[in-house]
């Protein structure tokens, strides 16, 4: 009588083909794909730009608002603000600073950055029905603001 034996596993791949074969039993899958690279939407690229272009017109203000203070110092002038204009001009450069800030992380879709600007339209909102301005455009651009960037919040990450 013949024994016949079973090859086991350690069998099976030792006798795979080394030729790209694979052993039996064995799964050549491709790696998974990597994600689906997101679109900035239109809307959200020019609330970026629109608010960059904000931030760097404050950072431009403060530091000419500093110029200013210096050169009327360095002249002899009586200064506008005092001592405390030094003090403006840097709150207003750095605000503007933060303010760009936040549009480079609106570009770049950051969720941070959506939120702080649903924030701030949140509040804008609540100014302006508080002041009884329904019909005001800037009651309706805030309004029209805020839901777009709710519908396209699945866009930040």
């Amino acid at each position: 009588m013949d024994i016949v034996r079973v090859p086991d596993r350690t069998t099976m791949a030792s006798q795979a083909s080394p030729a790209g074969g694979s052993a039996p039993g064995t799964s050549t899958l491709p790696p998974p794909a990597p994600p689906p690279e997101r679109k900035l939407p239109l809307g959200v690229a020019v609330l970026s730009i629109l608010v960059g272009l904000y931030g760097f017109f404050l950072f431009f203000v403060g530091l000419l608002l500093f110029a200013k203070i210096a050169v009327n110092s360095y002249l002899g002038e009586p200064e506008t603000f005092g001592l405390v204009g030094y003090e403006l001009a840097a709150v207003v450069a750095i605000i503007g600073l933060v303010i760009l800030g936040i549009a480079v992380a609106l570009w770049r879709l950051r969720l941070w950055a959506l939120v702080l600007a649903l924030l701030f339209l949140l509040y804008e909102l609540v100014t302006f029905a508080y002041a009884g301005h329904y019909e005001s455009l800037g009651f309706v651009l805030a309004l029209v603001i805020f839901l777009y960037l709710i519908a396209v919040n699945r866009h930040f990450r």
